[in-house]
C-alpha cells in the first residue's frame, strides 16, 4: 500500500515521502498516529504539486541569500571598546555584538548564523564567517579598537 509521510518515522522516512508499506502496517500503525496518509491519486498529485512549489521556494531563498553574501563582501565592523594595558578587552565582543552591528549597516544576520573560533577578548582584527545553509558562506572582518 502506498503512503505519504505526515512525520518523520524512524527507519522507514521523512515528512512527505512517498512510500510503499504493508497494509496492515499502514492500518493498525500509521494511519491510528497520524503518521502517514494514503497515497490516492489526488493526494498524489497535491504532494507533487506542494514539491514543486517547495523547490521553487528553495532556489528564491538561496539566490537571495547569494545575493545578500555578495553585497556583504568587503564589509567590516568597527567596534570602540574598553581595554587594558595589555590589550585585552574587559569582557567580549560575540555574535550577536556582531549582529546588532551588521544591522546598523542595513545586513539582516541572525547571531546564529555568524561563527568565531573563540569570543572576541583582544583588540585588533579578527575574521568572523557567516554561514547562511547550503553550503553558502562569506567573511566579515571585525576591527575592535580602544576607545
Amino acid at each position: 500500500m502506498k503512503v505519504i509521510l505526515q512525520k518523520d518515522v524512524k527507519n522507514l522516512g521523512k515528512v512527505g515521502d512517498l512510500i510503499n508499506v504493508a497494509a496492515g502496517y499502514a492500518r493498525n500503525f500509521l494511519f491510528p498516529r497520524k503518521l502517514a496518509q494514503e497515497a490516492t491519486e489526488k493526494r498524489v498529485s497535491e504532494w507533487e504539486h506542494l514539491k514543486r512549489v517547495a523547490e521553487v521556494q528553495k532556489k528564491k531563498a538561496n539566490a537571495e541569500r547569494e545575493a545578500l553574501l555578495t553585497k556583504m563582501k568587503g564589509v567590516s565592523v568597527n567596534f570602540k571598546v574598553v581595554a587594558g594595558e595589555s590589550d585585552k578587552l574587559f569582557g567580549a565582543i560575540t555574535t550577536s555584538d556582531i549582529s546588532k552591528e551588521l544591522e546598523k549597516s542595513g545586513f539582516s544576520i541572525d547571531r546564529r548564523d555568524i561563527h568565531l573560533e573563540e569570543p572576541i577578548k583582544m583588540l585588533g582584527q579578527h575574521k568572523a564567517i557567516v554561514k547562511l545553509g547550503d553550503g553558502l558562506q562569506g567573511e566579515i572582518q571585525v576591527i575592535v579598537e580602544r576607545a
